[in-house]
């Protein structure tokens, strides 16, 4: 059985609403653990991170990268970095902001690179533009979504939600190739 963690923030409860769309479309790939964690609960999840195929990180975009805390939560990952605890494991991203850019792009960055100085290997997006549909922001190196100043109830919309399946569902799978192939 594959395992896939997904570790977000959610400030406003948007980016949480994509992790629960993430999480759905991994566990739609038969023979997958989804471990949903919020960074506010990582301190009881160090041991099932390590344990974990696939690590999907998630974060709003704050003034153009990761919130604050989760880049508490990555500065806290030093002694699994030591240690190289997550080397060869997958990794892939998430984010969400108010804006059609909002600068998602760097905060994408900034998790590859995290998961890179890991030792991780990166799983982009593998969806093609379809305007109002999934993928609508134009991203592959991992889901961008967009919730303008209203409720987590109204957006991120469906399309965005589409998208953060899609994502999962994609490392879901590849995590099952690579466990696998292990």
């Amino acid at each position: 059985m594959a395992k896939v963690s997904i570790v977000y923030h959610s400030g406003y409860g948007h980016t949480k609403v994509i992790a629960e769309a993430v999480a759905r479309g991994a566990q739609a790939v038969a023979g997958t653990e989804v471990n949903l964690v919020p960074v506010e609960a990582v301190d009881q999840q160090w041991a099932a991170l390590e344990g974990s195929d696939a690590i999907i990180f998630g974060s709003p975009t704050y003034m153009g990268s990761v919130s604050g805390p989760f880049k508490t939560f990555m500065d806290a990952s030093a002694g699994a970095w030591f240690e190289r605890k997550w080397q060869d494991k997958l990794a892939a991203g998430f984010t969400n902001s108010g804006g059609m850019s909002g600068d998602k792009l760097n905060t994408l960055q900034t998790l590859a690179i995290f998961g890179a100085q890991h030792g991780m290997l990166w799983v982009g997006l593998n969806e093609m533009v379809v305007p109002d549909g999934v993928n609508r922001l134009s991203s592959y190196l991992g889901a961008m979504t967009q919730a303008g100043n209203v409720g987590p109830e109204l957006e991120p919309g469906s399309a965005d939600q589409a998208t953060g399946e899609s994502l999962g569902r994609r490392v879901a799978q590849a995590a099952a190739r690579w466990r696998k192939g292990a």
